[in-house]
């Protein structure tokens, strides 16, 4: 298996050191994907802008959650989906929300699950998605907009699932508590 190096801003290339500077301020730790990530730092650079564009999107928090964790769990990535249900805490998501996400099973929320449903179409289809997913999203009252979100929504966690997918990131200690594991579920 590679090894990754897991970066401080003491030994982050030069272009990573602001971020993680800036990083480990906000959080008050530095995560353990920003140290991997900071080995290319436009990788990391280019995370933390789509993230900070994604979370100015029309989506609020809990539509950014099931973005988010619909997207970490069916990429089955065991770093997001415990990290993101530490977010979704921090921004007042229902824990009804959070779990069903989890869990891999229906959202009680029409609206919520027609997102859920979605992105799960976009990303099973790799961008292709049948029109009978179009009208339904369009029924529950999103509309072009929020299809071009889901995909920048998309973008970020491609950038995150994968690196921590290839550097088998470990948990951060702040989100062992929500440790999780895929169920085989598929909705």
């Amino acid at each position: 298996m590679t090894t990754f190096p897991r970066h401080t801003a003491e030994t982050a290339p030069e272009a990573a050191k602001e971020n993680l500077i800036a990083s480990e301020k906000a959080y008050g730790f530095l995560p353990g994907l920003y140290q991997v990530m900071a080995d290319a730092p436009q990788l990391l650079d280019t995370y933390l802008r789509t993230h900070e564009a994604f979370v100015s999107t029309s989506f609020d928090n809990t539509e950014l959650t099931v973005v988010w964790q619909s997207i970490n769990v069916e990429h089955d990535c065991h770093y997001c989906v415990p990290a993101h249900t530490g977010i979704a805490h921090s921004m007042n998501v229902d824990q009804g929300v959070i779990d069903a996400l989890r869990d891999e099973t229906p959202l009680v929320d029409p609206k919520l699950e027609a997102l859920r449903t979605f992105t799960l179409a976009l990303v099973r289809g790799r961008g292709y998605v049948a029109q009978a997913d179009y009208d339904a999203f369009y029924a529950a009252g999103y509309g072009t907009q929020q299809v071009l979100e889901i995909i920048l929504g998309l973008s970020q966690k491609i950038l995150s699932n994968y690196t921590n997918h290839v550097a088998q990131t470990a948990v951060d200690p702040a989100f062992q508590q929500f440790s999780w594991s895929k169920t085989d579920k598929a909705a």
